[in-house]
């Protein structure tokens, strides 16, 4: 794992953990942290840039997209070779499926466990959620986006959607990112999260 990616993971680890307090001020928690982080040249991904970003355009935080996922594990799942934006071919496994609703309608997603990221001791119970939505392209990046999540101690697992953001190549090139598996393409406004504008 790269160490741009590593000092991703901690500066989430925040909001990973704190579903169980105030949900919104989890989510306007996780906006600050992820603007102070693109602020900081020495880590964002703008670079010199950095010095002269804004803010992030951000929804706002709506509880419709803060889920309780039934959380089912997948067993005996093959690595493979999840595509990216460049010839980068990271390996990732199929760690399990959450099932949720929202507006009474039922949606699934995969989420993913890098095999770089559970050989740490500190990063081995992190999970990766990419997705994308029908926002992408008008609202937020035609990429998809990612939320971070932990793995779960039962059968179900808190997805709050206004914690996702952009991967770093939405605002550089020079970056290779996951590109999220169809499998993970919702036929509906993930109206959440980050938006997309280059400040």
């Amino acid at each position: 794992m790269t160490k741009a990616i590593y000092i991703f993971i901690v500066l989430f680890s925040f909001s990973i953990c704190s579903f169980g307090q105030d949900a919104e001020q989890s989510a306007k928690a996780f906006q600050e942290e992820l603007n102070e982080f693109y602020r900081n040249p020495e880590e964002s991904p703008l670079k010199e840039k950095a010095k002269n970003f804004k803010g992030h355009p951000f929804f706002e935080i709506d509880s419709l997209f803060r889920v309780e996922a039934k959380f089912v594990r997948t067993l005996h799942a093959l690595p493979f070779h999840m595509k990216t934006t460049t010839s980068r071919l990271p390996v990732y496994e199929k760690y399990g499926e959450a099932t949720f609703q929202i507006d009474g309608r039922e949606f699934r997603l995969t989420l993913y466990q890098s095999h770089s990221s559970r050989e740490s001791e500190e990063y081995k119970d992190y999970l990766f959620l990419p997705f994308t939505d029908l926002t992408n392209g008008h609202e937020t990046y035609g990429g998809g986006r990612f939320i971070d999540l932990k793995i779960p101690d039962g059968d179900t697992i808190v997805i709050d959607f206004n914690k996702s953001y952009n991967p770093y190549c939405a605002y550089n090139k020079d970056y290779s990112c996951p590109i999220p598996p169809k499998e993970n393409d919702l036929d509906i406004r993930i109206s959440a999260g980050v938006k997309y504008g280059k400040n």
